[in-house]
């Protein structure tokens, strides 16, 4: 192609000087001007044909080396394959060495397996003759025999059973123990009531003593409609400016307490009046029964209950057990239910309706013959409570058999409310028959020097005559007084006995 440039290059060079030529010089300059032309034509002529040859050379010499880097590569292409084609001539000859190994172990299997088969027949006819010849020498069959081996495998099978079972038992126990504590104390930590135990008032101060005249009245006739409106006694006595009102039923003197105290405000003492503040005490009396009722499921976060059930909860408020009340009782149940029921997974809610509800009959025991957990279980019941609730109810004092886990939550968390230090408390004289009782029961025991309640009567601290007893009879005497303690007297919570048995040895100094 360069060659060709140069040649129309060379050809308008030669036109254009030739008609320069034609116009400017004479026909002499023309032939020398022709000859310049043929000679750079000629030289032009020549430039290309060396430039040809250059890349024609060029040419051949590049399409020698991709040649020969072909020439290479297929080379190489062909070694790898037949080094391919070796390695795949050696896995053949390996399988066929394989499959001859393999040949040859099978057949020896086969030979070997045919020798243990005939040295099995020939142990089998061994066995029959030996079996033969032991059932000739202990005269029973073979059938007898096993039968005699597996009764005994059997006593030996159920003796280690027993043992193992005895042991899971004690494990289970101890491990049951533990949880059972962890989840009382956990529900004791949890409801830490503030509250301590309140005290039932029947006792209404007077702003001086001539009020006491006004209340008896002309002849009596104040005191009789007070009496007679209310049903409650009003006791005046010598005691200086108060009056006692005493009744069974602790809504009748709640309201009776309310009106007198309202009467005594007012001045204006007469039948009348005295009916007429009695009457609005009594409504007033029941808006707090309802509404101490309403409280406590909103404090327990109860619903649907029937509006009987929620009064007859609310006159818990003016009912007392040992100086504790029975409503706060009851709410604190509720609430270590709940507890207990959250540590075991099950229905919290369920635990707390029974727990609120299990002293429900204390409401209207002194109205109703029986046992208070069978009064409260059967109001529970007509009112429309599920059976879950009615049994934990009527078992939590043993009134019934326990058929669920909620009696046992029930029993338990009214257990730790009325045992725990502060909840209840005894009148003077019962507390003192009751550590007088517990000294005299542990003195009544053989080998016993000195017996002392402490701790409010919760510990019994006993000493023994070292010389009449050794150190394994002071466990059993602490076992024994336990129980006797257990059997004869009625007492909140757990009692600790203590047995001490010391040698002293006196000398002295001259």
């Amino acid at each position: 192609m360069q060659f060709a440039v140069f040649l129309i290059l060379a050809v308008l060079a030669g036109g254009g000087f030739g008609f320069l030529a034609s116009k400017a010089v004479d026909n002499t300059r023309l032939t020398g001007v022709r000859n310049q032309t043929i000679a750079l034509l000629k030289e032009t002529t020549e430039a290309a044909e060396r430039i040809k040859r250059d890349r024609v050379t060029e040419a051949k010499d590049e399409i020698f080396k991709f040649r020969q880097d072909a020439e290479r590569d297929i080379k190489e292409r062909r070694g790898e394959l037949q080094r391919a084609e070796r390695k795949l001539e050696q896995k053949e000859e390996n399988l066929d060495r394989k499959l001859d190994r393999v040949g040859h172990k099978e057949e020896e299997l086969r030979r070997r397996q045919e020798e243990i088969d005939q040295r099995a027949a020939e142990i089998e006819a061994v066995l029959k003759q030996q079996m033969t010849r032991l059932e000739e020498i202990a005269g029973m069959t073979r059938e007898k025999a096993q039968e005699l081996l597996l009764r005994k495998t059997e006593e030996e099978a159920q003796y280690v059973i027993g043992l193992r079972l005895k042991e899971l038992e004690e494990k289970a126990r101890r491990e049951a123990d533990r949880k059972a504590r962890d989840i009382v104390m956990t529900a004791v930590q949890r409801c830490a009531v503030e509250h301590s135990s309140d005290a039932t008032v029947s006792v209404v101060p007077l702003p001086t003593d001539d009020m006491k005249g006004r209340i008896i009245g002309r002849e009596g006739r104040n005191i009789r409609a007070f009496e007679t409106l209310t049903g409650v006694d009003l006791i005046v006595d010598d005691t200086p400016e108060a009056v006692t009102l005493s009744s069974f039923d602790p809504v009748r003197r709640e309201i009776a307490r309310l009106s007198l105290e309202r009467l005594i405000v007012d001045g204006r003492i007469h039948p009348a009046r005295i009916e007429e503040l009695i009457e609005k005490a009594g409504r007033d009396v029941e808006e707090q029964i309802v509404e101490a009722g309403e409280a406590a499921l909103l404090a327990t976060g109860i619903k649907n209950m029937h509006a009987e059930l929620i009064r007859t909860l609310g006159q818990l408020k003016f009912r007392f057990s040992y100086g504790q009340n029975a409503l706060s009782h009851s709410l604190e149940v509720a609430h270590i239910s709940g507890i207990i029921a959250a540590e075991l997974g099950i229905d919290e809610e369920m635990a707390r309706r029974a727990g609120l509800l299990h002293d429900l009959g204390k409401a209207v025991d002194h109205q109703v013959e029986g046992p208070h957990a069978l009064i409260g279980a059967d109001l529970a019941r007509r009112f429309g409570e599920r059976p879950e609730i009615v049994s934990a109810i009527a078992s939590h004092h043993d009134n019934m058999e326990a058929k669920s886990i909620f009696d046992v939550i029930v029993a338990c968390a009214d257990a730790i409310s009325a045992s725990r230090p502060g909840a209840r408390r005894e009148s003077l004289d019962a507390y003192i028959k009751r550590l007088e009782k517990l000294e005299e029961l542990a003195q009544a025991f053989n080998g016993v020097s000195k017996a002392y309640a402490i701790q409010a009567g919760r510990e019994v601290r006993v000493l023994v005559t070292p010389n009449n007893t050794d150190d394994g009879t002071v466990h059993k005497l602490a076992y024994d007084i336990a129980r006797k303690i257990e059997e004869e007297m009625k007492y909140p919570g757990q009692i600790k006995v203590t047995v001490s048995r010391e040698m002293r040895s006196t000398e002295y100094a001259k």
